[in-house]
């Protein structure tokens, strides 16, 4: 608690639950986030009552997702979506600059069941083979910027560095965890709540060819094909080897702050925090939205929709949020 004390000292409140905490270790030339959440992850999970794997791995990518989008410095979205073979055919997170986060799933119950059973309920079994596109969108009348992962039986933390590797050619690792935690608050019914830690960092030194990095392998090079290799900066490779050092239980102790896992990884260097940045659970549906959504189908799409009593119901995906319209209205503003 020695760190929590040292911020208190100085005025500083610790950074807490659901919010991220941008950080510099200047001696590394490293700059990175680190976020835990909670009470903002239980939101999205419990509306939707997933399995536990399924929950586990949406927790995972939204906490990468929160790690990435807070660091857009515009008004726009930032988007991870995965379209694969596995068991979870699909995720979408989808967050909203500057704090707004949303998350779903599709998957197949009977493949999450028969995937947990066989003791094969990790990330990269559930998602199986497929791509992952992260999407940044900068508003209106700017062109979006898409990277594609290939998904080859890899987790989301081997899925961020390709990204970074391909898109953005910046040396990068990421850590993440997920846990189930028994809540025992005195005077309650003990209940489950999900956590969730993740710490990125990037070498960004003044000079760039410092920053070189190996090509990613082709995956059909003949063999005895020369293997493209640079030795790494040895200031990245400390920074690298520490964040990999964490543990998941450190990511996910309840009783651990942000500000302790940094220092405790780089107190040797000496790390700068800065302001941090909480985000929340929200989506951005609304009544108006999907009536505007509705009015872009066709007569024949909109009949199709339309239920007893000449009702048209339309639940969001991402919040549970249901709506309910009259088809004939509707239809009036189509015609």
């Amino acid at each position: 608690m020695k760190i929590v004390q040292e911020l208190k000292d100085r005025g500083i409140a610790p950074a807490g639950n659901d919010a991220v905490l941008p950080y510099a270790v200047e001696p590394l030339d490293v700059r990175g986030r680190a976020v835990f959440l909670g009470p903002s992850l239980d939101r999205i999970l419990d509306r939707h009552d997933y399995p536990v794997p399924v929950s586990r791995l949406l927790a995972e990518a939204v906490t990468l997702v929160t790690l990435l989008g807070t660091s857009l410095k515009f008004d726009g979205r930032f988007t991870l979506q995965t379209q694969t073979d596995g068991p979870v055919s699909m995720l979408v997170v989808d967050f909203e600059t500057p704090d707004g986060i949303r998350a779903c799933a599709k998957f197949d119950a009977d493949a999450v069941a028969a995937a947990e059973r066989e003791g094969r309920g990790d990330a990269p079994s559930l998602l199986g083979r497929g791509h992952l596109a992260m999407t940044v969108d900068q508003g209106a009348n700017m062109q979006l910027y898409q990277g594609i992962v290939e998904l080859d039986g890899i987790g989301l933390e081997e899925v961020a560095h390709r990204y970074f590797l391909q898109s953005e050619q910046i040396p990068t690792v990421v850590r993440l965890a997920v846990a189930e935690i028994l809540d025992r608050q005195e005077g309650t019914m003990p209940r489950h709540r999900w956590r969730a830690g993740g710490v990125l960092a990037q070498f960004l030194p003044e000079a760039p060819e410092r920053m070189r990095v190996p090509d990613l392998h082709p995956g059909d090079a003949p063999d005895g094909a020369e293997v493209h290799e640079i030795e790494e900066d040895d200031a990245w490779v400390e920074a690298r080897t520490l964040v990999e050092t964490l543990k998941d239980e450190e990511l996910t102790d309840p009783d651990l702050t942000v500000e302790q896992i940094l220092f405790r990884l780089f107190h040797e260097r000496g790390v700068r925090i800065f302001t941090p940045q909480a985000v929340e659970d929200r989506c951005r549906c609304s009544r108006q939205r999907v009536e505007g959504m509705l009015r872009s189908f066709t007569e024949e799409e909109i009949r199709d929709m339309t239920k007893e009593e000449n009702r048209i119901e339309v639940t969001c995906e991402f919040c549970s949020s249901q709506y309910d319209f009259e088809a004939e209205k509707i239809l009036a503003d189509v015609n």
